[in-house]
């Protein structure tokens, strides 16, 4: 929830896409909906309200979009699906299943309260998926077995990744991603020395 919901999901670092292990996939993605279906909608003023709007119209279209371009392709809604028929920009959080490998989702960044669920068999065919994006800022990786999730986290393409857990942003960390999420890191030593400009000189010896 704290991957996929900061912000509503319009944050770089919110997770797009949940691949889940076909043992628990549909339990998943039914607690999944259970607890993202429970959250207050409304404007950011009201007391209790978790879900707030979107930025902008083109923002909750684009949301809109992609999921009809989902559904159409295959993909099953098991909560939210559509605009909300309110004032403002609302799109209801919603959980997604058995969404397809063409489905525009499966490799954008979505930016918004929406999270598809797409099971695998195996740890090659996750890994696969989770790197057939254009994109590689952040990754979550949620799993007891240490070897794999090492194993795992060295071969996904990404700047960063959470293990077990929701969170990676940290000041102490470098901050930044891979293919076409950006060059360079912020945060962390590595960060400070975005901002440096490194001299070199050479001595000369004698014999």
């Amino acid at each position: 929830m704290l991957a996929k919901m900061r912000n509503i999901g319009e944050a770089c670092t919110a997770a797009n896409r949940f691949y889940v292990h076909t043992s628990v996939a549909g339990a998943f993605a039914r607690r999944l909906g259970e607890r993202m279906d429970a959250l207050p909608i409304g404007r950011g003023v009201e007391d209790g309200v978790v879900v707030g709007p979107l930025i902008d119209a083109a923002a909750r279209d684009k949301v809109s979009s992609l999921v009809e371009d989902a559904v159409r392709r295959g993909a099953e809604v098991v909560v939210g699906g559509e605009p909300l028929d309110r004032d403002g920009y609302f799109y209801p959080p919603t959980v997604l299943t058995n969404v397809p490998e063409d489905a525009q989702m499966r490799h954008e960044e979505i930016f918004g309260p929406v999270a598809p669920v797409v099971a695998f068999e195996t740890e090659e065919e996750a890994v696969a998926a989770a790197n057939d994006t254009e994109y590689g800022l952040v990754s979550y990786v949620f799993t007891r077995d240490l070897d794999r999730a090492l194993r795992v986290c060295e071969r996904l393409e990404t700047g960063m990744i959470g293990l077990n857990q929701g969170i990676v942003s940290n000041p102490a960390a470098p901050f930044g991603g891979v293919k076409h999420s950006g060059l360079g890191r912020e945060g962390g030593r590595l960060g400070i020395e975005e901002f440096l400009e490194t001299k070199y000189v050479a001595i000369a010896t004698t014999a």
